[in-house]
This record gives structure tokens, sequence and C-alpha cells, in this order.
């Protein structure tokens, strides 16, 4: 579910570096005037003429293909929300306004949606977006050969069709509150991708799409080379090149920042809070923060014979010591999680059970659950209690908040072991194939509480899904199927408040934070403006004065 740009709704796995957003761990990276090194030691020329410069942006893990509907993690979103668009987006204070289609009317008692699609949008290959290739992309995600996470949101539509070149009209049989939004996926070309592979086609790699940017290079594991699209429909961006630069060390952004070779990225809370103050630093970054829209959950596979039992699973969080992490890893800077809503939100329940650090009761239901404490060991059929908590490199709050959930547990007679691993490699091989016992992750939230059905519903156990703990309780699955059916606000709050209520009994999850997203900028960077969504909604109109020294 990322963010950035805001052209999409859908929910995506994030790797909170530092800034916890969307653009997290984003970095603008001027050229100065005598050259510098970058990390292959190659020198970088300075740039003749700063309208030609470059926009670098830091990911802190490289993308996994840049088709952005096929894949589930924050990279590759982050890189695609600039090359392709959606028929509507979010904006800057989250309400849903017109990308490629100019407008759209809802009917039929709110079961039909026309769009009227702009008629000035080409593909970056020159050829005419129309709604063919609005009817492509739809048709490609309700196949099931396409290897997709979302396809659950488009098989809810009971007829597709295009009427002329720029009219595409979806109906649904019963009506469904995310449909408008659901459209904000991105629409990809029909003359390029019909009849290919998409696990083998070039596009993989070598995307065209209507968005700002288009595509440049891509070098594995080091940089994704975007360019300003100049034919782009509501005009050409103001930076030239975005960079997008594989940094997943924290620490080398931040020398890099101090040393005037980066220009915006996300602070760390030890960053934020010890390491960026004083006359010399605040005269040259401004500084942003506002709780991030993510949340941070320690999650259970319920696979594993160790979390099948809820009183374990219950236990656990009864273990950890929330109030703790967020002091120790966060240095204060977060909020308690208590569920996958965003807290203070019309959606969210104040008053859903809240698992307080409470050692004596979490022994108490491990008892019943058949576990005995034996010389501070935690046993059953003389088996120790012990498992594994994977989570990616380049996370020094996460890890640290591991390090704290390890020694929580050990008080108890639980050995925790952690796992630090590579982004790519934890999702592909691990979490997406569920071989794991536990993960310590961030999900991004968004405006729609749908959006956790792609979480939680029984449906999204499958390859690729997102239902990666294999959690399944039909009446979840009935309450947000009541919750997408319905527009009044009153009856959808009321079901999202039994499904917070659920889950919390359930505890799939022990949901730990909402962190705070802390992003510094440059203060010859222009054109931002914050909101509700953040300072990267839009970097299309970003621009940037020249520097001084």
């Amino acid at each position: 579910m990322k963010l950035s740009g805001y052209k999409k709704r859908i929910k995506y796995l994030l790797l909170i570096i530092a800034l916890l957003t969307l653009s997290a761990a984003s970095i603008i990276f001027f050229y100065s005037k005598s050259g510098v090194k970058n990390n292959r030691n190659k020198i970088v020329k300075p740039l003749k003429n700063l309208q030609n410069s470059s926009l670098i942006i830091g990911l802190p893990a490289d993308a996994t293909n840049l088709i952005g509907n096929m894949a589930a993690d924050a990279p590759t979103a982050e890189v695609t929300s600039q090359i392709y668009d959606g028929l509507v987006r979010y904006n800057r204070n989250f309400k849903i306004v017109p990308d490629l289609a100019k407008s759209w009317k809802i009917s039929n008692g709110g079961k039909t949606i026309t769009f009227y699609l702009r008629r000035d949008v080409y593909w970056q290959n020159a050829q005419k977006f129309t709604a063919k290739d609005v009817m492509f992309t739809y048709r490609l995600m309700v196949n099931p050969k396409t290897p997709t996470p979302y396809a659950a949101e488009y098989l809810k539509v009971y007829k597709a069709q295009t009427i002329g070149k720029y009219i595409f009209r979806v109906t649904y049989k019963k009506p469904y509150a995310p449909a408008l939004s659901s459209w904000g996926l991105s629409i990809l070309p029909e003359k390029l991708l019909k009849g290919k592979n998409l696990l083998t086609t070039k596009l993989r790699s070598h995307p065209i799409g209507t968005g700002p940017y288009e595509f440049d290079k891509w070098v594995h594991g080091y940089e994704i080379v975007l360019k300003a699209n100049p034919h782009y429909f509501m005009g050409a961006p103001k930076i030239k090149r975005l960079v997008y630069k594989i940094v997943p060390d924290i620490s080398s952004m931040f020398l890099m920042l101090k040393s005037n070779g980066i220009s915006y990225m996300g602070l760390s809370p030890i960053q934020y809070k010890y390491e960026s103050n004083g006359k010399g630093f605040n005269s040259k970054f401004k500084k942003y923060i506002h709780p991030s829209l993510s949340f941070t959950f320690l999650g259970y596979n319920l696979l594993d014979p160790l979390f099948k039992n809820v009183k374990v699973r219950r236990a656990l969080s009864y273990a950890i010591n929330k109030k703790e992490i967020i002091k120790g890893a966060l240095f204060g800077l977060g909020i308690h999680c208590y569920g996958p809503f965003m807290p203070g939100t019309y959606f969210y329940d104040k008053d859903v059970k809240k698992y307080r650090y409470n050692p004596h009761k979490a022994l108490r239901l491990l008892r019943q659950a058949g576990w005995r404490l034996k010389k501070g060991i935690l046993e059953k059929n003389g088996v120790p209690f012990r498992f594994t908590i994977l989570t990616p490199q380049g996370n020094q709050e996460r890890l640290s908040a591991a390090e704290i959930i390890q020694q929580n547990l050990k008080k108890i007679g639980i050995k925790a072991e952690i796992r630090v691993m590579e982004w790519t490699s934890l999702i592909s091989e691990f979490i997406m194939k569920k071989k794991f016992q536990t993960v310590l992750l961030g999900f991004t939230i968004t405006p729609d509480p749908y959006d956790n059905a792609s979480i939680f519903t029984g449906s999204n156990i499958v390859p690729k899904g997102l239902n990666f703990t294999s959690f399944n309780n039909p009446e979840i699955d009935v309450l947000f199927r009541k919750a997408r059916s319905t527009f009044n606000l009153k009856k959808q709050k009321k079901y999202y408040f039994k499904i917070q209520r659920i889950l919390a009994k359930e505890a799939p999850y022990t949901f730990l934070y909402v962190p705070y997203a802390m992003p510094v900028v440059v203060r010859t960077v222009k054109g931002i403006k914050p909101a509700p969504a953040g300072i990267g909604y839009d970097i299309r109109k970003w621009y940037y004065t020249k520097f001084t020294d």
C-alpha cells in the first residue's frame, strides 16, 4: 500500500528504514562543484546547468520488478508510482481526485462507475492511451495466471466494458465501497504486454507507462534511473532525473548528508533527536516530523505448531513491553499501536483490547497452553520454547525493537533468536513461501480501512498473497464483505470495530507501534508542501535553487 504520489491504494509491505513513509530513506543528491565519489569509487562530474541536475532518492532495497501491479514491496511501488498512472489517485489530503480519468459518474445505486478518460495522454513510446489499455489491465488482474497479490479487488467486478475510445465502465453485483479508490492501480499498455509472459517480459525491467517519469536504466542492486517525461499530461516535472540509489545503511546516508552529498533523507530516531541539532545543521537543513502512514508488528506464522494456540499468541503480546520499545528503540518518537488502523481516525476503535505489558499474565496463559518453567526455561513435553524472528537489514530501530523483544521473552523463559536478512530474499524466499516462524515488519496504512482485507481475509492465503501469516477467520471475512457493501459510514464503522476486536482476540500479530516519519531536506529544495500525506506525495512539483557552499 504504498502511497508515494498517492496514485495507489493497495497495501504494500513496507521496509521502514527512517522516513517511514513511502519515501522511506529517500535522499536528494546534488553534485558538488568539485565532484564527489559514489560508492563504486567513480568520479561524478559536477553539473554545468542546474536544470539538468538529478534528484537522487535512496531506497533501502532494490525493486523486485518494474510492473508495480505484480509486486507487494515498497521499493517497487516507490519507483513504479512515478512511471505509471491510475484512473484516480489520492491527493495531499487523501481525497480521491482524477488522474487518467478526467471525471467519473457513479450510478445504479452505487454499483456502476463510468470513467471518462483524458484524451491527451500518451504512453512513453508515443502511442495513444485509450480505454483498451484500461480493459487490458483489468483482464490482466483477474487472469488466474497473473502473478499478482491484488486480484481479489477486481474479481468483484461483474461486468467491464469500453464505450468508444475514452469511456470505461465497471458494474458490480452489489455496492462496493472501495470500488472507486481501487482504480488507482497502475494502468498498463495493451499493445506492449498483450500475449506476453509477465515473468519474462522485457517490461519487467524496462517499463513504459504514462507517468511523470520514464525509465532510463536499472543497475540491479545499485540504482534505478528515471528521466522526466516531457509529454506528461499534467506538465513535465521540474526535476529532470530521478536516481533511486540502493542504500541499505542509514548511517552512511547521514554521513553523506552532513558532508553535502545528500539533500533529502529520512532520519532515524537517534539521528533526529541527538545528531541533527545545532545551528550549523539547522541552517542547511529543514527537519519535519509527523506520525507515519504505517504500523510495525510482530507477525506469527499460524502454520507453525508453536503458534497455533491462541493463548500462546496472546501470551507473547502480554510479554512484549511496547512502552520500552518506543522509549528504547524509537527514543520516544512513536505511538502505541493496537490494530491495523491509524489511531485517531474514524474507523479506529480506541477501546479495543490492549495487551499492556504483563509477564505474569503471559506465564499464566502459557501454563494453560501446557508450558512449564523449569530452571528458568519454558518447556512443553521436554521441548524448550524457542523461535526465530526475521527482520530486514538496514533498519536499526527495528533491530533494536527485536532485541528488546528478545530480552522481554527471555524473562519468561523463551529464547528468541534474531535473524537479519536482505530484503528481497526475506520477502521472496521466506515470507511469501511461508518459511518463517515470526517476522518483524511494517505495513503502510491507507485512508481506506478495507485495504486490511488483503492482510487478514482467508482468500488472501495464497502464493504471493499478503496474508502470509495464514490467519483465517470466517467471521472477519463476512465483516469485511459487509463493510465493502455499504456506503453508510456508521455501518462501516460498526463492522470495522468488530474486525479490530476479533484481531485483538485472535492475535495473529502483536501490534507494536506507529513510528514517526522524520524527513530532513536541504533548504535549497523548494516546492515542498507538508500535508496529511507527508511531504513526498508529489515530487513532480519539487524544484531547487542553486546551492551554496
